[in-house]
């Protein structure tokens, strides 16, 4: 009998602790973000219109492209889009916005991907 006097305080205790972090946990609530990033769905964004325009030189490379990105779930507008057009590629490029919701990818002169490598189209969008 002493033995399970002993132990119900200590499940009282045990109870409050867990509860009390349930509650804090619970209460731990992140706003929902824009931030997306990906080949096909982009997660918090919708991307249509992409328009790819090859270099006047030179037809072979890509001098830019553009795309419409719109929000989806009641997230803000994007403030900052990277993107590439090759899948092995390491590096994206800076996109700047062009007018509301039209972005412009415009690689340097001499980054610019050529038509043959580009495979896959890969956004990256945040707030």
């Amino acid at each position: 009998m002493r033995l399970m006097h002993r132990r119900v305080p200590a499940l009282v205790i045990l109870s409050v602790s867990a509860l009390s972090v349930f509650g804090f946990a619970a209460a731990n609530i992140v706003p929902e973000s824009g931030a997306g990033d990906g080949a096909t769905t982009v997660s918090g964004y919708s991307v249509t219109n992409v328009v790819y325009t090859p270099n006047a030189t030179d037809p072979t490379k890509i001098d830019f492209w553009t795309m419409n990105i719109n929000p989806t779930s009641g997230a803000a507008a994007p403030t900052k889009v990277y993107s590439k057009v090759n899948a092995s590629a390491t590096a994206y490029f800076t996109c700047a916005l062009n007018t509301a919701p039209n972005w412009k990818c415009d690689p340097a002169a001499a980054s610019e991907p050529t038509v043959l490598s580009a495979d896959n189209l890969r956004v990256i969008a945040t707030q």
